[in-house]
């Protein structure tokens, strides 16, 4: 029923306004529309994916970037070296760069930035990133010296992530509601609710050829995100929150709809602490419970890849382990009887606002009432979602889209919402962290995939699609999210 009123809406907005939409018009200036508003705005201290989906790339820059493709770049490091042995990374650093507030950027803010990340005191929800680091030195105001103390192959990527971007002492206090950075757009306002407004800014140091302002404009009803793209109060949706809309745009020659790929490996999150999910036989079962295809069809209407462990189909990486769960309700009846659950027990999932979370979750409870697992379904936005469950763990289930690039490392981490443990898998990721060939880091990460599937650590549901819907007109978008991010460096528009 909750679909149908979906798609209902969809069509009744479609009706109302086809007749009478104005041209979207070109113009020096853009505003896309988000489903999450972010919980603040320094992505050094925070773990939501909305945050540095609206500073990436443009408020604050690291020493190096990911592109579109994924694929490492430089940034605030022009160039670099690196030692035989991979223990000491040496960064040259652009000169006559500056902070939004006038401030100068230089290998100092470098050590700084790097030290707050991965320091005892830090908040940084991606620390691990760091945990290699063993100094961070400034040689001069212009080159900085990090040596680790184990071979990380990964290291040049990691300092790409949007943890890891430069902040300045005299700023970095205050960036979560006045964010300060480098970049090529400044933080003009935040209107809580309703939007974050961007402008040009008039000292960056790299090319100044951007637009001259941006919005992102918080928009969390599907309904209300097809009516502002119909209306043209919003030029784009780089993530459109209503599936079931995808072919009317489709047929509207002023609109573009662009289906890629992201990093969004969605799990049914299960909190692998608490009784009765911490008996893995009753983890099993959930797994067996829940049909992967109907979820996708139903909530994503078609959009999406089946995955059975924490990893991207497009990695080459990949394994597919799809089959290890297929769907199978009397086997999870069966493992909940030898767990002790004859006649299934009550539990509770917290779903956040995004239609994946709320749709599926729906779905998923009527999959899991149907072997003996009751579901309380509890609707919670995004701040209290990060604060009650990813931060004090407090939940039975959930879902969430983990969007971050090649995450699979979380799980060995001490301290994770789903509150996992398994020397063999922090085995695997340690040797990981040694190895620098490439096929033998393939072999890891296949075992490493393996592991999680065969602990059932969670319900691996699909990889989370990226359904872009913006004005034809409007170039630059990124079709793919090889992180998470708006990057508004090449956007421009066409006559």
């Amino acid at each position: 029923m909750k679909l149908s009123k979906f798609a209902l809406r969809g069509a009744t907005a479609l009706a109302m306004l086809a007749m009478a939409v104005p041209a979207l018009a070109a113009n020096n200036s853009v505003t896309l529309g988000m489903v999450l508003e972010p919980t603040h705005l320094d992505p050094t201290a925070g773990a939501a994916a909305a945050i540095d989906e609206v500073v990436y790339a443009n408020l604050y820059e690291g020493l190096t970037r990911i592109d579109s493709k994924g694929a490492v770049q430089p940034a605030l490091a022009k160039s670099w070296t690196v030692s035989d042995d991979g223990l000491t990374y040496t960064f040259m650093l652009e000169e006559g760069v500056k902070f939004h507030d006038g401030t100068d950027f230089n290998a100092d803010d470098v050590v700084f930035s790097l030290d707050r990340a991965r320091g005892e005191d830090s908040v940084n929800a991606q620390k691990a990133l760091f945990s290699a680091i063993d100094k961070v030195e400034a040689v001069d105001a212009s080159t900085v010296k990090i040596t680790l103390s184990q071979a990380n192959g990964s290291m040049l990527f990691n300092l790409g992530w949007g943890d890891a971007v430069m902040v300045a002492p005299e700023s970095a206090d205050g960036n979560k509601a006045n964010p300060v950075g480098t970049g090529p757009f400044k933080f003009v306002k935040w209107v809580k609710g309703d939007r974050i407004e961007l402008a040009k800014s008039d000292t960056y140091w790299g090319d100044a050829d951007v637009l001259e302002k941006a919005t992102f404009k918080i928009i969390s009803d599907p309904a209300a995100a097809f009516a502002a793209m119909m209306a043209g109060d919003v030029d784009g949706f780089p993530n459109f929150p209503a599936p079931e809309n995808l072919d009317q745009f489709r047929a509207d020659p002023r609109f573009s709809v662009v289906v890629g790929s992201t990093e969004g490996e969605t799990v049914l999150a299960i909190n692998n602490a608490k009784a009765p999910f911490d008996n893995l036989k009753v983890r099993q079962a959930v797994s067996y419970a829940i049909n992967r295809q109907s979820i996708i069809d139903g909530a994503m209407f078609g959009n999406g890849t089946p995955i059975g462990s924490h990893f991207a189909p497009h990695h080459p990486a990949y394994v597919d382990l799809t089959g290890a769960y297929a769907y199978d309700p009397e086997k999870a009846k069966a493992l909940l009887a030898e767990a002790g659950f004859p006649d299934g027990f009550d539990a509770e999932i917290k779903l956040p606002p995004p239609s994946y979370a709320r749709r599926g979750g729906e779905i998923i409870a009527a999959d899991l009432k149907k072997v003996g697992i009751n579901l309380k379904i509890i609707p919670v936005e995004w701040g209290p979602w990060v604060k009650d469950v990813f931060t004090e763990t407090n939940f039975d289930l959930t879902i969430v889209s983990h969007t971050e690039p090649q995450d699979i490392s979380i799980y060995a981490r001490e301290k994770y919402y789903f509150n996992y443990k398994s020397d063999a898998f922090k085995g695997v990721m340690d040797e990981l962290n040694k190895t620098t060939d490439t096929d033998g880091r393939y072999k890891l990460l296949g075992e490493a995939q393996q592991i999680l599937s065969d602990d059932a650590v969670n319900g691996f549901l699909f990889q989370l699609a990226k359904t872009g819907v913006w004005n034809a007109k409007l170039n630059g978008l990124w079709e793919n999210s090889p992180v998470q991010a708006n990057d508004l460096t090449g956007v421009s528009w066409s006559e």
